[in-house]
């Protein structure tokens, strides 16, 4: 209807008939008079200089280096080889040097930047350069795995500008948008495209997710930089690209500046991790069948898998199996894009979820709480024979549930992290597989873990869960 209005409207001729036409149409005038397509030549030949002015002084490149120690070649310990090879091949081992290359985004004048997670992974050093060159070094306030991001803190400069977070539940699809960052390292670029999508999940960058997509030219690099709407405001982080080649190919997504607006938030409060809502339910996928036979038209919500006792959905009253369509009156079409809607949620209030419940909807109010720390962590390393040598396991609660993105509901001990080349990482464990059993023995706290390690034994009996499954499997002593 819009789109007509305007083709119309391009003829002089019959303006008295467009207005008389569309008397009844006014809210939609409206809204086609405040985002327009360009209609002229004059139009056409209009800059976003004036946007790129707005903003890329607070969009920076982001520097990160660590430095790998090399292991001493055990030769140069022998008198033998030092007298005939000298130090050539056994002489002091060169420290490596690993760096990484992105963008990031001054989004408070007292020095708060936000980037990618992934930018600055593993990183010791990080340093910010700005578009004049100028360049400071930068610490890490917060990193956040399950949304890729990070904020970092430098000491303001002179004339360090910073850019506003839009709404981007406001975003609408066509709307244009510039990407500002430093693809490939060559130096702060801007490109031009429209937003093509939104809610976009399974990208496979984190969890809890509703990536905005658009064709503006994003590369590597532009990872951190900012999606900025026409009022030179950021709309989202730049985050991930789809790609055959490595380049672009008008496929690219960014974080929505909800999501963004909830980490830097807990970096300001002083939290060394993101403070989000706790739902304490599983959930899964509605599939086409389900959808069918509960007489939906399509297959769009999310089941709800299992309940932790006395967590905010169960004292809402959520129950196994009923069908979440809606979070505060926002559709969410999978558990992806609901993780993403509740996550956003001001954390004190309370959600009202769309229930569908034996073939009759339902508003069931859920409290907006942290997920509590039930009891101490005690993190252990493992070390010895087993094959859960390398491993650093912990008490599982609600709140490092959360932090690992794993189900609170299960019993066991969690591995929150795991030594690189160590036994545990050649046998295959993951951070966030819950340790249920070893040889038959239920392990509730981590030292029943440490205890049961000490055992030299010829054989192990494993029962892991992951991702809600239980597997048990054998391992040589």
């Amino acid at each position: 209807m819009i789109a007509a209005f305007v083709k119309i409207r391009s003829r002089a001729a019959a303006g008295a008939l467009v207005f008389a036409a569309v008397a009844g149409l006014a809210p939609c005038i409206a809204n086609a008079q405040q985002k327009q397509v360009p209609e002229s030549r004059q139009e056409m030949q209009l800059s976003f200089a004036g946007v790129v002015k707005m903003s890329v002084g607070a969009v920076v490149n982001v520097y990160g280096a660590r430095v790998e120690k090399q292991p001493r070649n055990p030769f140069m310990d022998d008198p033998f080889f030092r007298r005939f090879f000298g130090d050539r091949g056994f002489g002091v081992p060169q420290d490596r040097v690993q760096r990484s290359l992105g963008s990031g985004v001054v989004v408070d004048t007292t020095g708060l930047v936000v980037t990618n997670n992934h930018v600055i992974e593993g990183m010791s050093e990080v340093k910010i350069a700005f578009a004049d060159k100028r360049e400071v070094e930068a610490t890490i306030l917060l990193r956040d795995p399950r949304t890729d991001l990070a904020v970092l803190k430098i000491k303001p400069i002179s004339d360090m500008t910073a850019i506003e977070l839009a709404d981007s539940d406001k975003v609408e699809i066509g709307d244009i948008v510039l990407a500002i960052g430093n693809p490939f390292g060559v130096g702060q670029t801007v490109t031009q495209g429209i937003v093509s999508a939104l809610a976009r999940t399974q990208i496979g960058v984190g969890d809890a997710q509703s990536f905005i997509q658009t064709d503006a030219a994003i590369n590597p690099g532009n990872s951190g930089g900012a999606l900025v709407d026409m009022q030179g405001r950021v709309v989202g982080i730049n985050t991930a690209i789809f790609s055959r080649s490595g380049g672009s190919v008008g496929i690219g997504f960014a974080i929505p500046s909800a999501m963004v607006r909830v980490v830097l938030e807990s970096a300001k409060a002083g939290a060394k991790t993101v403070r989000r809502p706790w739902f304490g339910a599983r959930l899964q996928a509605l599939t086409a069948d389900v959808a069918d036979g509960l007489g939906l038209d399509r297959p769009a919500g999310s089941v709800v898998a299992s309940v932790v006792e006395k967590g905010p959905a169960a004292e809402g009253g959520l129950l196994r199996s009923d069908v979440i369509l809606a979070v505060d009156g926002v559709n969410v079409d999978d558990p992806e894009s609901f993780g993403y809607r509740f996550a956003t949620r001001p954390l004190g209030g309370v959600a009202s979820l769309t229930v569908l419940r034996g073939g009759k909807r339902s508003v069931v109010p859920v409290k907006l709480i942290p997920a509590p720390e039930l009891r101490p962590r005690e993190p252990v390393t493992l070390s010895g024979r087993s094959p859960l040598a390398g491993l650093t396991v912990m008490n599982l609660s609600p709140a490092l549930a959360e932090e690992l993105a794993i189900d609170a509901g299960t019993d066991g001990v969690v591995v929150a992290e795991i030594e690189e080349g160590s036994t545990a990482a050649r046998v295959g464990f993951k951070a966030g597989d819950i340790i249920q059993a070893l040889n038959g023995e239920r392990m509730v706290r981590s030292r029943d873990v440490e205890a049961a390690v000490k055992e030299r034994l010829r054989q192990w009996e494993v029962t892991v869960s992951r991702g809600g499954q239980s597997i048990t499997s054998v391992f040589p002593g």
